[in-house]
């Protein structure tokens, strides 16, 4: 019997979650990553591809992440199950939903109005009750919920942004790529009271941060 568009898709989360686990070892992580359905984070006519460990496109220039860098950032966050986690880049809305399986709770600020309806409806239609999807605005980030124990960014800044620094609570986890346009390092910063400590995490390629704390771009992303 022909193997059915469904076992195809299953066959091949499982085959990506193996991928995943050569270099993601926290057993929650890959339980979160398997839980996620990322067919249901692409584009329609790309839920073939759902599996493939590569970014896709979503709309308005924007990607959905690859799988193995979603595992490598929400690894980079330490997270242990209470924490408040603020997300820039909302994207499709996968991102927010492995974090939902790992944290308390999500709150996620996307620039692309479009694109954060599509994802505040896709979340809650698929039972992810702690994310809270926000239009981004003329500041970095989402101060009024701020202190957050992580923080993770989904896009490019050519530094650190200060902004964000200081919406982190002490010992909270900040997740970004740095770098230039073409090509970044991902960088974790522990904030502690003693100040901030960086540790860098290797080479990575995301679409820029625009905006404040950015480059030139319409509003913060």
């Amino acid at each position: 019997m022909a193997e059915t568009a469904t076992e195809k898709l299953g066959r091949a989360r499982q085959g990506l979650l193996a991928e995943i686990a050569r270099e993601v070892n926290d057993p929650r992580i890959l339980e979160a990553l398997g839980s996620v359905l990322r067919e249901e984070f692409v584009p329609e006519d790309l839920r073939a591809f759902a599996y493939e460990n590569r970014p896709l496109p979503i709309g308005y220039g924007q990607t959905i992440s690859q799988p193995l860098i979603v595992g490598l950032m929400t690894q980079a966050l330490m997270l242990h199950g209470n924490e408040k986690v603020l997300e820039l880049g909302t994207g499709s809305g996968y991102q927010a939903a492995v974090l939902s399986r790992l944290a308390a709770r999500v709150i996620s600020v996307e620039r692309i109005a479009p694109l954060s309806e599509q994802a505040a409806g896709r979340l809650a239609r698929l039972g992810y009750t702690n994310v809270d999807v926000h239009v981004a605005r003329d500041v970095l980030g989402w101060p009024e919920d701020a202190p957050y124990d992580g923080i993770i960014v989904t896009a490019a800044s050519p530094e650190v942004p200060m902004d964000l620094l200081q919406q982190l609570a002490i010992n909270g986890r900040l997740v970004i790529p740095v770098g230039n346009r073409d090509l970044q390092e991902l960088v974790r910063i522990v904030k502690t009271p003693e100040g901030a400590r960086r540790h860098n995490l290797g080479p990575c390629r995301f679409v820029p941060l625009l905006g404040r704390s950015g480059w030139p771009g319409d509003t913060a992303s």
